[in-house]
Formats: C-alpha cells, structure tokens, sequence
C-alpha cells in the first residue's frame, strides 16, 4: 500500500528509456525538487539502478522497459542528478517470484482477498511503496494489518470520554508493541516524501503520534 498517491500515464513513447523513465515517475510523483538532505538518505535507504543491474547481469535499458511496460516498479526516488534509486532488493523479489512472467501471480497470491492482492500489486508497480525496509508481498501485507490496527486504536481513543482510558483497546504495552514493530519495518521517511505524498506519512500519525499523545508509564 501506498503512502498516498496514484500511478498515472502520460506519453513516454519518445527518447530514450531513462528519459521516458524520468517523465513516468513525474507523472506520477508530480515535481518536487530533491534537496540536498533528500539525496543523502535515498542513498542510505535505496540503490541506484544501473549499479545493482550491473551486480545480477541485467541490461539497465531492459530493465527501464520493464518498469515503463508495468512489469517492474518504477523507481522509488529520482536524486537530483536524476539517478534512479530503486529498492535494493527489487530484482531479489523477482528471483524469488520465479521470474518476472510468474511475478504477478506469486505476488498477488500474498493475499486471500484477489481484489486486494490485485489492488497491492499496482500499488507495488507505482514506486511508491517507499516505506518499508524490504519491499515484499509479507511485509506489505503485514504493515498494512499494523497501520488498520493502529489507526482503529486510535479513532476509539478519539472518541473515549474523559474517566475512560483507551475503552476496548489493546491496553498501552500492547499499542506500543505493535507500534515497536511497525517502527522496525519503516524507513524514517524524508521531506520529498511529505511533499508528493501530500502530507503526513504512517510514521507520523501512526508512530509518532502515538509515541507522542499516548506515552507508555
């Protein structure tokens, strides 16, 4: 699941595949300039694309015609230089998929609902999942229970009067736990983030915020 956001398309059908590239992610990731503090941590969290083909043996240029054909996601992030920085695990998923003719179907079958399965697949195509340490079909399943979870914890702390505490919540160590568990999955996020996504991030309002307006002791 994406943070926010839509994939979109547009015209990408002249030049060459890193520029048509480059125009694809800012159809969808709209224009917000990378700054310097933002090219530092892509280059902590993420990998640059041409490196990590050249370490499995992949063609950059085919591998950018995958991503532009919907059969790999496009990058997470373009630094300033204009470098795509894509998950560093991303040709790993489709070694373990079996190959990228079997991705789509081992991918969705992550989930028992096919409609969510199909609906986590394209959001896995758009990019934008950028927040998780590994990108796989088990941890976005498994943040997205946490952020459900979390999230209805807190609309029923929301509504609690005011002698009750956390009326028909997990009680606090077990919000926090399962706040703790989502912190260790979720990268610290940057600026350009807030800025494409158009506001907070799950790190904000659902381990922040509860670290924040629901302390432990």
């Amino acid at each position: 699941m994406t943070e926010t956001g839509t994939t979109g398309t547009g015209s990408t059908d002249t030049g060459t595949p890193r520029a048509r590239l480059a125009r694809r992610y800012l159809e969808v990731n709209g224009e917000h300039p990378m700054t310097e503090a933002d090219d530092a941590y892509v280059d902590r969290h993420f990998a640059p694309l041409e490196p990590l083909c050249a370490r499995h043996g992949r063609d950059p240029d085919e591998v950018r015609g995958h991503m532009l054909a919907g059969r790999l996601p496009l990058p997470g992030y373009l630094r300033s230089d204009g470098t795509e920085m894509v998950a560093p695990d991303l040709l790993e998923l489709v070694d373990e998929a079996g190959g990228l003719a079997k991705l789509p179907d081992w991918f969705r079958g992550h989930w028992a609902d096919r409609e969510e399965g199909a609906e986590e697949y394209e959001s896995y195509l758009s990019g934008q999942n950028v927040c998780l340490h590994r990108l796989h079909p088990v941890t976005m399943r498994r943040k997205a229970e946490l952020v459900r979870a979390i999230t209805e914890a807190l609309g029923r702390a929301a509504t609690a009067g005011p002698s009750d505490r956390l009326p028909d919540l997990p009680d606090l160590p077990d919000l926090h736990a399962m706040v703790d568990e989502l912190d260790a999955m979720e990268p610290p996020f940057t600026a350009y983030d807030r800025l494409r996504f158009g506001g907070p991030v799950s790190r904000d309002t659902c381990i922040d915020a509860v670290r924040r307006d629901h302390p432990l002791g």
